[in-house]
């Protein structure tokens, strides 16, 4: 069976970064876009998404009130940040309240864009291999305690 394509939701204010984002990584992944926190929001509710990238500087909600939202309700997705400013309250900001994975400086590089992708969704298998063992440990802990009981009892 064919490994699914990565899915990346991909938020920015102005729409030709969209296009040229998806243009971009359409064949490599799967590109979800917004224009919008709110709409990302709403894309994320009707399914999964591995990596968010998004803009810092958007009207109404900024990348950061945005990805702290994001943690509220869908902890899972790797969050990178990209931002044409040289905004460090901004980044500090997005390491400390959005959680950031990576930060990177607009306009993005290709080549770099696509390793931190790549690096990121690594992360992603890892924080998801990490939580299915602890379920794992959990039931085997379970099992061991009902065991325990069942022969105290005898």
């Amino acid at each position: 069976m064919p490994e699914k394509k990565i899915t990346i939701l991909y938020v920015d204010d102005e729409e030709n970064n969209l296009y040229s984002f998806k243009a971009t990584f359409r064949m490599k992944y799967k590109v979800l876009i917004a224009l919008s926190g709110d709409e990302a929001l709403e894309i994320m509710k009707a399914q999964p998404v591995h990596i968010i990238i998004t803009d810092q500087r958007m009207p109404n909600m900024t990348g950061v009130e945005f990805l702290e939202k994001v943690i509220e309700k869908f902890p899972d997705p790797i969050r990178i940040l990209l931002t044409g400013y040289a905004d460090m309250g901004a980044v500090v900001d997005a390491v400390n309240k959005g959680k950031i994975f990576h930060y990177l400086a607009k306009p993005w590089n290709e080549e770099e864009l696509d390793m931190t992708i790549s690096r990121a969704y690594d992360k992603y298998k890892e924080k998801e291999e990490i939580t299915s063992m602890n379920e794992k440990l959990a039931t085997s802990n379970d099992q061991l305690e009902f065991l325990l009981r069942q022969k105290l009892l005898d």
